[in-house]
């Protein structure tokens, strides 16, 4: 059978392998002139990384389960991870139990509290109690004000902007769960993995492979229309500078676009799923990538509870990875996520780095501009699905109202949040939902 796949991110390029793999040929279109969507690379330092900042938890056994199927299980490296919290001008230690003891800001007693609740939730696996209840009413209720005032407000103010106050408590179980599955055991330092020859090199190679197993992925391209006849979908209409406008007929088509896009390349799809589909609330995701010749701090993931600060974290990739990948240079990114009627989404790259500068110095206060060898800012639009309260009754099936039309986006990636591994997780069961429709 024949499929055209919308999307050569991790969700698209795995529904392609997985189908390919089984005998099937696949069609994969992507938009951008590169694969792999925010996991992506670029050049800096002479070596290839990421335009979203990416790491794997030991419970991502999707992707590295791809990266070993694909021949590049040698790359991976498993590496100890250090986090650090800024709050009241200056960076806490923020990564074991004994650093949350030391945590002056809370009280003795309210640290214990906080580690007692932290302890349960990592080792709840019932989510579902924790659907009809906010993020902001739990930490409240069960670790005290001073606890979300001082560490949870900032942070999912920092992620979520204007709608913080509605996040669901499932969608913050989920990140408390993803620590336990990093350190194996409580005492233990949390290890994450990351492939050493990039993961756009990954996604590359699964792209080799469709090839190898006879489908086909194009870049550059961009389809403009699913083809609907009798009900069912039947072929892509795209266009490329190679391929002029195309239209190609397909057994089934699954999309991987964001849900606000999809509707304006169907039609015929029913009103209430459209709306259901343009109800999804999305954020942006803006970085900066600073190449420096200094390191700026000793902190991987610097969670930054402080709303002085106009970003959300900083991830200095080389507190965990050898800078020698990187021309021995210093690699930090300062993340974001912003709505499109935030003042900062139009700023220039320029602008925004100016908005951002004398914040590092508060981080480091021997931070100069002369460190700064090189300079990257990326943006993208639909990144950060906005996860309220009964979130899961109102993730659309993949399964669309027309017959053999897939949808698989990371608004239905749930109770985990969006990332690679859940995206290839994805990808792979859509292809085999697919399939056995039409069986």
């Amino acid at each position: 059978m024949n499929f055209g796949i919308i999307g050569g991110g991790a969700a698209g390029l795995a529904a392609a392998y997985e189908l390919s793999r089984r005998g099937h040929t696949a069609d994969v279109f992507e938009t951008a002139p590169i694969l792999g969507g925010q996991a992506s690379t670029f050049t800096i330092g002479g070596g290839q990384l990421e335009r979203g900042y990416h790491h794997l938890f030991r419970s991502d056994r999707d992707m590295v389960q791809l990266i070993r199927e694909v021949g590049l299980e040698e790359h991976m490296g498993w590496f100890e991870s250090k986090v650090g919290l800024f709050h009241g001008g200056r960076v806490w230690p923020f990564s074991s139990p004994l650093d949350l003891l030391r945590f002056s800001p809370l009280s003795f007693g309210q640290r214990l509290r906080v580690g007692f609740w932290t302890f349960l939730l990592q080792n709840t696996r019932n989510w579902r109690k924790f659907e009809d209840i906010t993020a902001r009413d739990w930490i409240i209720g069960h670790m005290g004000d001073d606890a979300y005032r001082v560490i949870w407000e900032p942070l999912l103010r920092g992620k979520f902007g204007d709608s913080y106050n509605q996040i669901g408590m499932a969608w913050l179980w989920s990140k408390f769960r993803l620590r336990v599955a990093s350190r194996g055991k409580a005492w233990q330092k949390e290890r994450l993995g990351y492939p050493l020859c990039s993961f756009g090199d990954v996604f590359d190679a699964v792209a080799r492979r469709i090839h190898e197993q006879g489908g086909r992925v194009h870049t550059g391209t961009t389809v403009e229309h699913v083809e609907v006849s009798n009900g069912r979908a039947a072929g892509l209409t795209f266009s490329s500078a190679e391929f002029f406008r195309e239209t190609r007929q397909y057994d089934a088509v699954i999309a991987t676009t964001p849900s606000y896009i999809f509707p304006s390349l169907v039609d015929g799809l029913p009103a209430d799923y459209v709306n259901q589909l343009r109800s999804a609330r999305y954020l942006s995701a803006v970085l900066i990538i600073l190449a420096l010749n200094e390191p700026l701090s000793d902190v991987y993931w610097m969670n930054i509870a402080d709303r002085t600060t106009p970003f959300l974290g900083i991830i200095e990739h080389t507190n965990m990875i050898d800078p020698g990948l990187y021309g021995g240079h210093h690699i930090v990114y300062i993340t974001n996520y912003l709505s499109r009627d935030d003042p900062m989404y139009d700023l220039s790259p320029g602008e925004l780095l100016a908005e951002y500068l004398p914040h590092l110095r508060r981080i480091n206060p021997g931070f100069d501009l002369g460190w700064i060898v090189e300079f990257h800012y990326h943006k993208v639009d639909g990144a950060q699905p906005i996860i309220g309260t009964h979130y899961g009754s109102e993730i659309p099936d993949h399964r669309t109202p027309i017959r053999n039309l897939y949808l698989a986006n990371t608004t239905q990636i749930y109770p985990e949040d969006r990332g690679t591994n859940y995206s290839v997780r994805m990808g792979r069961q859509v292809a085999r939902l697919a399939l056995d429709d039409l069986a």
